[in-house]
């Protein structure tokens, strides 16, 4: 019997994202209540209960001292909004690939198609984000109605997107179908890339097996999914959830299993599934009778004459060599056996990089490791670094069982992670335990020393490391210290990790503060987006700080870009200035001194005759030539007049309102909640 695990299985990107932002909440000691349950998988999100995270179906039912994550299904803009509304900590873990789809949505004109299920909470949050028409199809017969019965709809702009877990091959003849209608057409191909590789690799595998067993919550979109592809291909295909759940009666006899999991399945349900599988279905007899096949080494390859000079190793293998000369790609060494053993570079050190010009030089003595002889030609091939391995190994194992941070180099990327070379033992890190943050860039580490844990010891001398659990307790030490010194007042250069409607977060150090959009900007802005982005770095200074809640209040705006500031400094009552018309009121017009001030020019002052109302003289956008009659900073108010520039008509008769009388600017022109005012009197 064999059993084979789709290399897709488990956690995608996105899934392990939102389940990766709830633990590191949890271990900030911040209080979680999560919209709906963090994925679809049962075992998964009770575990997560008895942590105290809580589920609550909308921002009203979260506390004021929680943070609320948004999971990876995303949710509709008015959610954001709600939140926002009550002052909710937000923490948003939507799927970038979702995300893209928000984004195309919102932007598009005439009528959106979206090809999903119309009751999935993605789906929901993406029909959330639209801005116009839209329908929704489940299914190609779903469409074909749709265009049957919607022929209003050939005279518009369609925007095509699907819901990411969408069964491509589904909506390949959904495109198909599109395409024969409409010519004013834009299809975005918007299904993950992890879950049609997942639908594309199960049915592969399903087609080559006896039997499949699919992991996986019941109410997981994405694995219902991989059933639907799994049975289409193999009659036999078992659905469970855990170990638990599993049919063996429908399993026996199968010579070929086949293994595959949706995307919220954890990798420790998967393991104990093969596992149960393996105890209950091979016979103890079949695992014992296995033949072992010995191999020379000439037979081997290099991991397993790797393995076998290590597990195999007697007293007449190890040697010491003098080295008697040194060339780019190997080193002659005198082993006193009448042999010439020469090192091969490969064989020198795990780095390849290494130059061994320089990192040897003649009469030096090696300890060595006889891996193959040619008694004709008088030769042996020699190995240093699996000697060194041997000591190596011995380090590793004790690292583990202490939990010893041990340092080494990055000596090769490769696909799931990189090797790391620790006193010639290698260290597999998988891309997951690499970086602190998942996405960051496996090439930037080669070369590099690092500092890791090692996190599991396998057969055959195969160890794994964890480089981000040592780089976490490093920021946790970080995130402490920093809450010890820091002050209100003290700046930090930071950097924008996210961005909602009302501010940004930025992170000043393992620590996350908001600027609100006030404090983004002296002048008035709908969106933090038009002053920052993303991964953008920028000096901050604390302006308030709840060490209890853990919150912090950040400040951005700097105090001589305060337009008041510069107004004062370079104007005064009494000058001429040349001011653009941006508003009119039935009491007078605003005109935009500088960036971040408009003064009033009240319809009394706006001409030397009366006017009835200020259109009759001005228009939106008209430079002026104006007096500054006022400046009241306290109030945050200038007045402005043309009149006093004109000469008086002797006819004309024109009763001043008094500035005191002044009515303010209209509320669609005041600033947002914060932000200084702009208004004048």
């Amino acid at each position: 019997m064999k059993i084979t695990l789709a290399k897709t299985a488990g956690f995608c990107f996105g899934v392990d994202r939102a389940v990766n932002m709830v633990e590191k909440l949890l271990a900030e000691g911040k209080k979680v209540c999560t919209l709906g349950e963090i994925i679809h998988n049962r075992q998964l999100v009770d575990s997560l209960k008895e942590r105290g995270v809580r589920i609550v179906s909308s921002p009203d039912e979260a506390m004021p001292d929680e943070t609320l994550v948004i999971r990876s299904h995303g949710v509709a803009r008015s959610v954001y909004e709600a939140a926002a509304a009550r002052g909710v900590e937000v923490a948003d873990a939507t799927c970038p690939f979702v995300s893209k789809i928000h984004r195309i949505v919102s932007e598009a004109k005439g009528t959106v198609l979206i090809a999903g299920d119309p009751v999935h909470q993605e789906v929901l949050g993406i029909i959330g984000h639209t801005n116009t028409e839209y329908f929704v199809f489940a299914n190609e017969e779903e469409l074909n109605n749709l265009l049957e019965n919607r022929k209003d709809l050939l005279e518009k702009d369609i925007t095509v997107v699907s819901q990411t877990t969408f069964n491509k091959e589904i909506f390949e003849k959904c495109k198909k179908n599109l395409k024969k209608v409409y010519t004013n057409l834009s299809i975005f191909d918007t299904i993950c890339s992890a879950t049609a590789d997942r639908q594309e690799e199960a049915a592969m595998l399903a087609a080559n097996s006896d039997a499949m067993v699919v992991v996986g919550g019941k109410h997981s979109s994405n694995t219902a999914k991989l059933v639907d592809v799994c049975s289409k291909y193999c009659n036999n295909t078992v659905f469970t959830e855990t170990k638990n759940g599993i049919d063996f009666s429908r399993l026996k006899g199968s010579e070929r299993i086949g293994v595959v999991a949706g995307a919220s399945t954890p990798a420790g349900i998967i393991k104990e599934v093969i596992t149960t599988m393996e105890e209950i279905l091979q016979p103890v007899e079949q695992a014992e009778e296995k033949e072992v096949v010995r191999k020379s080494f000439e037979e081997m390859t290099d991991e397993e004459a790797f393995e076998e000079s290590l597990n195999s190793l007697n007293s007449d293998q190890k040697v010491k060599g003098e080295v008697l000369a040194v060339k780019p790609t190997e080193i002659l060494v005198d082993i006193g056996r009448g042999l010439t053993g020469y090192i091969p570079a490969d064989e020198y050190s795990y780095d390849s990089n290494i130059d061994l010009t320089t990192a040897v030089k003649v009469g030096d003595i090696l300890d060595l490791i006889i891996m193959r002889t040619n008694d004709q030609e008088g030769t042996a091939m020699l190995s240093k670094r699996r000697y060194d391995a041997i000591a190596g190994w011995d380090k590793v194992v004790s690292a583990k069982e202490s939990g010893e941070i041990i340092t080494g180099t990055v000596t090769d990327v490769i696909k799931g992670g990189v090797m790391a070379a620790t006193d010639g033992a290698r260290i597999f890190i998988p891309a997951s335990q690499a970086t602190a943050t998942r996405g960051e860039s496996l090439e930037d580490l080669k070369g590099k020393e690092v500092s890791f844990r090692i996190i599991e010891i396998g057969r055959g001398r195969r160890a794994v490391g964890s480089i981000r659990s040592v780089l976490r307790e490093q920021r946790k030490e970080q995130v402490s210290k920093l809450w010890e010194t820091m002050a209100v007042g003290d700046k930090f250069n930071g950097v924008v990790k996210s961005i909602t409607g009302y501010g940004a977060f930025v992170d000043i150090g393992g620590v996350d503060g908001m600027v609100h959009i006030s404090e983004l900007s002296w002048q008035r802005i709908k969106h933090p987006s038009e002053v920052v982005s993303v991964g953008d770095e920028i000096e901050v200074y604390i302006k308030a700080l709840d060490a209890e809640k853990k919150k912090i209040s950040l400040g951005y705006k700097k105090a001589d870009e305060n337009p008041w500031t510069i107004l004062t400094q370079n104007y005064e009552e009494g000058s001429v200035v040349t001011v653009t018309v941006v508003s009119m009121t039935a009491y007078g017009a605003f005109a935009r001194i500088i960036p971040g001030i408009d003064g009033l020019i009240h319809i009394s002052q706006i001409a030397n005759k009366h006017v009835a109302k200020p259109q009759d003289e001005l228009t939106i956008g008209q430079e002026v030539e104006a007096k500054i009659v006022s400046i009241d900073t306290e109030k945050k108010r200038v007045s402005l007049s043309i009149r006093a520039l004109l000469p008086e008509e002797e006819a004309a008769e024109v009763v001043e309102t008094p500035a005191e009388e002044a009515v303010e600017a209209p509320a669609e022109e005041a600033p947002a909640e914060g932000a200084p005012a702009a208004d004048a009197e």
